[in-house]
């Protein structure tokens, strides 16, 4: 039965009954009934501040990246939208589920120009540029239904953000409201029989095949597992599958590791993925590769999202939901042809985890990292040294446990990632692995997490340098050195300041017993680790396969 309420308080209703119990803000005078309705609704939806609209955007980010669950944040129109666009734009490249509510202009002054506060010519058509789906509530009586359909975008098919935006005259103004009901979701189509035959077919010649996945079959572990277990079959990622096989797995392997197995491979088997590496950083190629014209290996596709059997063609697309399209896979290959591979697997894993060791100071802090995190702790890698080398040097164990900004490369993302990553998981551990140049991005929001009491722990690898430029200009520029050499401030003073517990270690030895105390402590933690610039030995051989 319609109740009558501000479309603040519909709004608030609609995300209890789509499940949501926690929501990243920061407040603005066009939505402050959206606010008075939380406060008013603390009870049951945890409003987290942030004190930057770009940190509210990642802490949704990391939420939706570590649970599979819709993140949400709210902030103001305008600058909040263009300050907050660039996680928008990291959730997208990762397909994250994350929500964004933000307000707009008054009703009459939509479109004028008139100068209005917080006035951005065409919003919404720039929120549709770079999210999957955006819509504007036109009065608090549509709030249930476009709020639902948010959801509903976010959450099916190729899942990716999504934003709503409503005029902060609307937002204020009260009138019957339907009640709020949860979304309702269409079940995944079942993958084409004639598809799953054509790969099944395939899939049984093979001799040597391999099994790549993405952060499209993050939910499809048993059943990537349980085909690989039959196959024999060495499963590997680049960076948002990873954990979906645990790479201690006698099956699953990093991916420098499964480089060194591809010049064999007959079949490859794409599950979720772009297949970034095979097609690109292997075979040298940014620009077009046609594996139909360069195999083997003959390519299989698995991939909820039809586009993408034009992007890269294979010579058999399966379009459907992961899980059930690799189940269906599974059932129509009985009996299975083992191609026995364990002891190649092993062999790769062997040579790799030696031939890495090179990569220092980088490697031997990612031992240590993997040895006190739990297994089921969460890994934020941050774009640096140690977060380059952690794509083939840090082993993972569990889904959604490897934290990443995807292709977006989002310098910067990673400390307000991983608060939004704590915030989702707090019996958890989470560590960011962060840098001098990254951290700087967002040091302000150590208040947010003091204020929080969100206890991740942040390492703050200092080499005084923007490392990956410096190396360039270095080599690349016959050493033009140009905005690459920083000038920091004493991070362990600095995050004291904010009330945070803070340290400084200079070797991986000292950092072990740090971080192992440092997970149970009450509130953050900063660690900073400094490094000599220039020093570290660059990550990138073991990223781009050389023969």
């Amino acid at each position: 039965m319609p109740t009558t309420m501000t479309a603040g308080e519909a709004i608030v209703a609609a995300l209890e009954a789509n499940g949501v119990r926690t929501i990243f803000g920061l407040p603005g005078v066009q939505m402050y009934p959206l606010f008075d309705a939380l406060y008013r609704r603390k009870q049951t939806i945890r409003t987290v501040a942030s004190r930057h609209e770009q940190g509210c955007a990642y802490m949704a980010y990391g939420y939706a990246q570590s649970t599979g669950q819709p993140g949400i944040f709210t902030v103001v129109p305008g600058p909040g939208i263009l300050n907050a666009g660039a996680a928008l734009n990291t959730a997208w490249a990762a397909n994250a589920p994350v929500l964004c509510i933000t307000g707009e202009v008054a009703t009459p002054f939509i479109g004028k120009r008139r100068g209005h506060l917080h006035e951005m010519p065409h919003q919404l058509a720039t929120l549709r540029s770079f999210v999957k789906w955006a819509q504007r509530i036109q009065r608090p009586a549509d709030v249930p239904a476009v709020i639902n359909e948010a959801f509903r975008q976010m959450l099916t098919g190729r899942r990716g953000p999504v934003a709503v935006e409503i005029a902060w005259d609307v937002l204020a103004s009260s009138e019957p409201v339907p009640d709020a009901r949860p979304a309702e979701y269409d079940p995944p189509s079942p993958p084409d029989a004639t598809a799953i035959a054509a790969a099944a077919k395939l899939l049984a010649s093979a001799n040597r095949p391999m099994i790549m996945v993405g952060s499209g079959a993050q939910h499809a572990s048993s059943e990537v597992q349980a085909l690989a277990g039959a196959l024999d079959a060495p499963v590997t990622s680049f960076r948002g599958g990873r954990g979906i096989v645990s790479e201690d797995h006698p099956l699953g392997l990093s991916n420098y590791a499964a480089s060194r197995m591809w010049p064999q491979v007959d079949v490859l088997l794409g599950i979720g993925s772009r297949l970034e590496l095979p097609y690109m950083r292997w075979t040298k190629n940014y620009m077009q590769y046609n594996p139909m014209a360069e195999a083997p290996p003959q390519l299989i596709r698995i991939d909820i999202d039809p586009e993408e059997m034009q992007r890269l063609k294979p010579h058999v697309g399966v379009v459907g939901d992961s899980a059930l399209a690799t189940k269906s896979l599974l059932e129509a290959m009985q009996p299975v042809k083992s191609t026995a591979q364990q002891q190649a697997i092993a062999n790769a894993k062997n040579l790799a985890t030696k031939a890495i060791q090179k990569i220092q100071p980088m490697v031997s802090y990612l031992e240590v990292i993997r040895q006190v995190l739990p297994r089921d702790g969460f890994f934020v890698r941050e774009v640096n040294q140690i977060g380059f080398a952690s794509w083939y040097a840090f082993p993972v164990y569990e889904p959604r446990t490897y934290v990443t900004e995807a292709f977006s490369g989002t310098l910067g993302y990673g400390f307000p990632t991983a608060l939004g990553v704590k915030v989702a998981n707090p019996d958890k551990a989470v560590i960011c692995c962060s840098s001098d140049g990254g951290f700087m991005f967002s040091p302000q929001e150590l208040a947010s997490a003091v204020q929080e009491k969100i206890n991740l722990v942040t390492l703050v690898f200092n080499n005084n340098a923007f490392g990956n430029v410096l190396r360039d200009q270095q080599l690349a520029f016959d050493n033009r050195i140009m905005c690459a050499e920083l000038h920091n401030p004493d991070f362990v003073k600095l995050a004291e300041s904010f009330g945070v517990e803070a340290h400084r270690v200079h070797s991986p030895a000292e950092l072990r017993p740090v971080l192992h105390n440092s997970f149970s402590a009450a509130g953050p933690v900063l660690i900073e680790v400094p490094i000599s610039r220039g020093s570290e030995v660059s990550p990138w051989e073991f990223v781009n396969f050389k023969e």
